[in-house]
């Protein structure tokens, strides 16, 4: 993503080091519901946090000299099946039939 390092799933970003002068350095971006997203937020606000810039987005950005390997794992476990959910629910057409193939975008 803009020349930083990223994750994708299904041609989706899952997480990625923020480019934007807005996130603290040391931060990643990951993809979540928003949801979860203000949960986190309220729940952990020295870990958790989203600036400006990422606010219309499904993004949170993560310190991550505040968080564990365990939590970040869990973290990255939610945002996968957010994003997942969100390709399987792209790739099907009209009333939930699946779209023809050709028209998928590539991976």
């Amino acid at each position: 993503m803009y020349a930083s390092p990223a994750l994708k799933v299904c041609g989706r970003l899952l997480a990625c080091v923020p480019v934007n002068k807005s996130a603290e350095p040391g931060s990643l971006a990951v993809t979540l519901d928003p949801e979860h997203r203000s949960a986190l937020l309220e729940e952990a606000p020295r870990t958790y946090y989203v600036t400006d810039h990422y606010a219309d987005h499904p993004i949170v950005l993560v310190r991550l000299s505040e968080i564990g390997r365990e939590e970040l794992a869990g973290l990255l476990n939610s945002a996968w099946r957010f994003v997942t959910a969100q390709a399987r629910q792209t790739a099907r057409g009209p009333a939930g039939g699946r779209l023809d193939p050709s028209r998928r975008k590539p991976r």
